[in-house]
C-alpha cells in the first residue's frame, strides 16, 4: 500500500510539468462553472435580497408547482419543444450537406473563398442579424419588395406567427452551417485520398464515392454532433427570439428563455426562474442521456 502510494506521488512529480499546463483551465472551469453551481439552491428558496441565498428560507418544490400551474407553462414548453425540433430537423443536416459538397469541389482558389464567404456570417452579432431581419422584412424591405413584384400584395412577415419560425429558423442556418461544416470538412480531411482513386479506378462516379467514402468517414462525428444537439434541443437562441418576436407572434415565438426573462429580469422573481432553469436543465441531461443511450445500442460511437 505504501509503495503504491509513492509510486502515486512519484508519476505525479514527474508529469508536473503536464499538470501545470493544465492548471489554469482547471482553474477557470472550477471558478466560472462550477462554484456558481450554489446559485441552484435559489430554486427552493424565498429569495430574499438582504439575507441573501444562504439565509433566506426554505420553501421546497413551490417554485416548480407554480410553474405547472401558470398557464403560460403549456405554451412556452411546446414553443420551446417545436422550435427546438424543427431547428434540428432543418439546421442539423445542412453543414453536413455543405461539407460534402465543398469535399468534391476540385478548384482549391473556389473552396476557400466559398468557405470564407459561408463562415463570415457565424461573426455576425445576433443583435446585428436581428436589425438586418427587421429591415428585411419591413413594409418596403426588400422580402416586401419581392412580394409585391410577384403578387401586388404587402405582407408584415414579423407580425404574422405562421412567418415566424421560418424567419428565425432560416436565419440561423444561413449565420451558422459555414461554421459548423468546418468539424466535418476537419474529418473528411483525415480520409485517405488513395480510397477516392482507387474507386475511380473502379468506376465510381461522384455520388458513389460521396455516399460509400466520404459519407461513412463522418458518420461518427455526425452521431457525436447529433447526440449533443438533442441535448440542446430545448436551449432556443432566445437572444433573437427576444429581438424579433412581438405580443402578436407570442403564440408561437414565446420560449422558455424569453418567458424566463420576463419573469426573472423584469419582474425580479429569481427564485421561480431559477426553479424553471434548472427544470429545463435536468430535462435536457435526460434527453442527452437517452439518445446516448441509444446510440450506444444502435451504432458503435458514443458519449460515455
Amino acid at each position: 500500500m505504501i509503495g503504491t502510494k509513492k509510486n502515486f506521488w512519484l508519476k505525479l512529480w514527474k508529469q508536473r510539468y503536464l499538470f501545470l499546463m493544465v492548471l489554469p483551465g482547471f482553474l477557470v472551469v472550477l471558478v466560472f462553472n462550477y462554484f456558481p453551481m450554489y446559485g441552484i439552491t435559489l430554486a427552493f428558496k424565498n429569495y430574499n435580497v438582504v439575507k441573501g441565498i444562504w439565509g433566506s428560507p426554505w420553501v421546497g418544490l413551490r417554485h416548480f408547482k407554480d410553474f405547472f400551474r401558470d398557464p403560460m407553462a403549456l405554451r412556452v414548453l411546446k414553443n420551446t419543444l417545436v422550435l427546438g425540433l424543427y431547428s434540428l430537423f432543418w439546421s442539423f443536416p445542412a453543414p453536413i450537406i455543405l461539407a460534402l459538397l465543398f469535399n468534391e469541389v476540385k478548384s482549391h482558389t473556389f473552396k476557400k473563398f466559398a468557405q470564407s464567404i459561408s463562415i463570415f456570417p457565424y461573426f455576425i452579432s445576433t443583435v446585428v442579424v436581428a436589425g438586418m431581419l427587421k429591415e428585411f422584412c419591413a413594409r418596403d424591405g426588400l422580402f416586401n419588395q419581392i412580394v409585391n413584384f410577384f403578387s401586388g400584395k404587402t405582407i408584415m412577415f414579423l407580425m404574422e406567427p405562421k412567418y415566424f419560425r421560418t424567419i428565425f429558423i432560416s436565419s440561423g442556418i444561413w449565420q451558422g452551417v459555414g461554421f459548423s461544416s468546418i468539424i466535418y470538412l476537419a474529418a473528411l480531411s483525415g480520409v485517405d485520398p488513395t480510397l477516392y482513386d482507387v474507386a475511380e479506378i473502379d468506376g465510381a462516379n461522384r455520388w458513389q464515392k460521396m455516399v460509400n467514402i466520404s459519407w461513412p468517414s463522418i458518420k461518427p462525428t455526425t452521431v457525436i454532433l447529433l447526440i449533443f444537439a438533442l441535448g440542446g434541443i430545448l436551449g432556443s437562441d432566445f437572444q433573437k427570439v427576444i429581438l424579433l418576436y412581438s405580443p402578436d407572434t407570442y403564440s408561437v415565438a414565446d420560449v422558455i428563455g424569453s418567458y424566463v426573462y420576463r419573469e426573472g429580469l423584469i419582474g425580479a422573481r429569481y427564485e421561480y426562474t431559477t426553479a424553471i432553469g434548472l427544470f429545463m436543465s435536468i430535462i435536457s441531461f435526460v434527453i442527452l442521456y437517452l439518445a446516448n443511450l441509444l446510440s450506444r445500442k444502435v451504432s458503435e460511437t458514443s458519449l460515455w
